[in-house]
């Protein structure tokens, strides 16, 4: 079993594959527009048929993690509640310049500093609304 990150960015995914490349150095493995659907016009549930130019279904590989995305509805409302995604990194300096990267445009929940648990611990939502937990690997941690 497997689980994976499918984040809806309802018309800005886009702009999220770009800034994650940016910010984490992510790489896009795949990418599909609505426009490619094989069965013609792709409808979303309660048949709503997004722009042909938006992201119906994308995979990005971020270290060794796939994040897939989608502009979903292309509501422009999109919301991410009650989940955080953690990005651990080797050492404190990767920490800052991936916790710097995520709060550009973004908020900071919790500022990044050294906890009982990590070297380097911090929250931030980015300028898309996604919490990420930034935290230094720790010894022996898997």
């Amino acid at each position: 079993m497997h689980i994976q990150p499918y984040l809806f960015f309802d018309g800005r995914c886009d702009q999220a594959i770009e800034f994650y490349r940016q910010a984490l150095g992510a790489e896009v493995v795949m990418l599909m527009r609505f426009g490619e659907s094989p069965e013609g016009e792709a409808q979303c549930a309660g048949g709503v048929t997004p722009p042909a130019d938006k992201v119906m279904h994308a995979c990005l590989q971020i270290g060794q993690t796939q994040v897939m995305m989608s502009d979903g509805f292309c509501s422009g409302k999109p919301e991410f509640k009650g989940v955080s995604l953690s990005l651990t990194v080797a050492d404190d300096t990767q920490a800052r310049q991936a916790f710097d990267a995520l709060a550009e445009g973004g908020e900071v929940q919790q500022p990044l500093s050294a906890t009982f648990f990590a070297s380097s611990f911090g929250m931030v939502a980015d300028r898309f609304g996604v919490s990420w937990m930034v935290v230094t690997a720790s010894a022996g941690a898997t």
